[in-house]
């Protein structure tokens, strides 16, 4: 995609490890060590999944990096123990360990932490500003977090090359959180709320909060199976466009859309989630090529 930081639109999916993507979107006997590689020359970003589920190594996101070209990026996905057990309260100690399992190797490939929440997890202004503002907004500032809690971390990563700014993004997926308030509070703390489209499953918001948009397809019709047909991928596409470009434009997603954000170029970052039957990558590759086509 053309351009730089504000107006980059990048898609990707999210992980790239699936068995079931072998003999398709992967060739038939292609190493799995190699399939990173595969998609980032194809792709220019993804999200690391296994974040989510347990600390991983330093050495990993080494490897993760060093396996994609320059301009690649991941956004990695934060820890369910914060987000799903703890539900944000008193994380302080597990966000540091997060920090410090290695993230920061990443360098200048490191993109946006995203923080999904459960979906019993209701609208509670006091936990979601609190958590907000233990957030690192720097990898300097992330380091030091880290540095402080680096016991448990298997094999710690606590210094950063470069002081660069750190972003977040937050996925909701409880109804509740169809509030101005949630809004206001995200553009404050200049956090994305993130585009969720989830099959009906949990709500889908998309109001722009922050200079980075950030949109998560999971699955139109069914959650984490179900293609996007051609007419689909044009809808986003122009969608993925108008944010790119600064506009903001109002659907009935939009929260408070008397409250339009700031204008302005903006980045955008889409990442399919319906890789269950392999369509993940392939959507992805069609909506790189209709966004192009609009730019």
């Amino acid at each position: 995609m053309a351009g730089t930081g504000r107006g980059r639109v990048r898609v990707g999916t999210s992980g790239w490890t699936y068995d079931s993507w072998a003999g398709t979107f992967f060739p038939e006997g292609l190493a799995r060590r190699r399939r990173l590689s595969h998609l980032a020359a194809r792709l220019d970003t993804a999200e690391v999944n296994g974040t989510f589920y347990s600390l991983q190594r330093a050495s990993s996101f080494r490897t993760w990096a060093a396996a994609t070209p320059e301009d690649f990026r991941f956004a990695v996905k934060g820890s369910r123990y914060i987000s799903h057990m703890k539900k944000l309260r008193d994380v302080e100690v597990p966000l540091g360990r997060f920090l410090a399992s290695g993230l920061l190797a990443l360098g200048p490939k490191l993109g946006p932490v995203l923080w999904q929440l459960p979906p019993n997890l209701g609208w509670d202004p006091e936990r979601i500003e609190g958590f907000l503002r233990l957030l690192p907004r720097s990898t300097g500032a992330a380091a030091v977090l880290a540095a402080d809690h680096t016991d448990r971390v298997p094999d710690p990563c606590t210094v950063t090359d470069e002081d660069r700014p750190m972003r977040h993004a937050l996925e909701v997926r409880h109804p509740s959180f169809r509030t101005p308030e949630l809004v206001a509070l995200l553009r404050s703390y200049d956090v994305a709320l993130v585009v969720s489209d989830g099959a009906g499953e949990f709500p889908c918001f998309d109001d722009v909060t922050a200079d980075l948009v950030y949109v998560r397809l999971h699955g139109h019709e069914e959650l984490y199976r179900s293609g996007y047909d051609a007419a689909a991928i044009d809808g986003w596409a122009g969608k993925v466009a108008a944010w790119a470009a600064g506009e903001a434009p109002a659907t009935p997603d939009t929260i408070a859309p008397s409250e339009p954000p700031p204008s302005g170029p903006r980045e955008v970052l889409v990442y399919f989630d319906n890789d269950a039957e392999g369509h993940a990558p392939y959507d992805a590759l069609a909506l790189q090529e209709a966004v192009s086509t609009l730019r």
